[in-house]
């Protein structure tokens, strides 16, 4: 066993790929294609991902996470050329592939009649979410040389994973392999969004800020005034990034024994009481903020509490992303 790689009894094999990257592009790519589901890290959070066109392999990512299958996936390109092969480009869409690829944005297309994306990957859907992702991630599809189908590596509807460690507290027991490169730079996954005709339609906004999309797009970004029953593209369920925890938004008072997560160094009644206090950004920097959001959702719901508390986060920029997240995080939850 290299320096890089460690093993647990009954556990994923954890890669280092800062230690190891070539043993973990190697077994990455053997455990793609035996058709398993692996974690993998990109710049958003870290993804289940598996070949988008082998059925048995989409359907591990399902039985994995426990995810409804007519929850689509998106599936990750190594680079424009490989997602001009799967999916059909309009010039706006191009425009901001061009602009903010590799990155997290995520462009609902038309899927191509001749593309080998499994139907399962898209729910059935006559299109296809595709992102090129950053950094190691868009290297090994390259190298495996098929699309990725990676929603984030998490129990379907809990918080979503940007450490190997989150992984492997969650799914190391069901899956044989993570990858690890450290914590999540932009720490909430890929905004999304639809061109459709001369509008362009939010479908979840995400790690790039709505205004760099209307920026290149040269028109306001068209937003849902509330959720869709039509699950268009993935995060779109009204429940959704969940502790165990229930979360209360827009706090100004803390009761005795929750959790605070706060922002920007906010002074909140009751904070002395509350069982652990977390800042988002001291600073109050929405980027810091993003990053540290669901590895401190993880952290409070690990004090044990039944309730955590969200002191106001700005809905401007990245806090647009923060705020969705928070509030699906809210939603009531559906039970069996």
């Amino acid at each position: 066993m290299t320096a890089g790689t460690r093993h647990r009894q009954h556990m994923a094999r954890i890669i280092d790929i800062r230690a190891d990257r070539q043993t973990a592009l190697e077994a990455a790519c053997a455990a793609l294609s035996d058709g398993f589901a692996i974690a993998m890290p990109t710049e958003t959070v870290y993804g289940l991902a598996a070949d988008a066109t082998n059925p048995a392999a989409i359907t591990r990512i399902y039985e994995t996470k426990g995810r409804p299958r007519f929850n689509p996936l998106i599936c990750h390109m190594a680079d424009l050329e490989m997602a001009e092969q799967h999916a059909e480009f309009d010039p706006v869409s191009r425009a901001l592939a061009e602009a903010f690829w590799p990155g997290p944005l995520t462009l609902v297309l038309p899927l191509k009649a001749e593309s080998p994306i499994h139907a399962l990957a898209t729910a059935g859907l006559d299109s296809v979410g595709v992102r090129v992702p950053k950094g190691f991630a868009g290297t090994l599809i390259g190298a495996f040389g098929r699309p990725l189908a990676a929603p984030s590596a998490n129990t379907s509807g809990a918080i979503s994973a940007t450490s190997a460690a989150h992984v492997e507290a969650d799914l190391g027991a069901k899956i044989p392999l993570i990858l690890d490169a450290g914590p999540s730079t932009v720490g909430v996954e890929s905004t999304i969004v639809k061109v459709e005709g001369d509008r362009v339609r939010l479908l979840r906004p995400g790690g790039l800020a709505a205004r760099e999309i209307e920026r290149i797009a040269g028109r306001p970004l068209l937003r849902a005034k509330k959720a869709s029953a039509a699950i268009e593209a993935p995060g779109m369920l009204a429940s959704h990034y969940a502790p165990g925890a229930s979360v209360r938004l827009n706090a100004s008072a803390v009761e005795p024994g929750e959790a605070l997560i706060a922002f920007g160094g906010a002074v909140v009644e009751g904070a002395r009481d509350a069982r652990i206090v977390l800042d988002l950004s001291p600073r109050g920097d929405l980027a810091e903020a993003a990053a540290n959001l669901f590895d401190y959702m993880k952290r409070a719901d690990a004090s044990g509490v039944s309730s955590i508390a969200f002191s106001p986060i700005p809905d401007d920029g990245l806090g647009e992303a923060i705020n969705d997240r928070l509030q699906r995080a809210a939603a009531p939850r559906a039970t069996d």
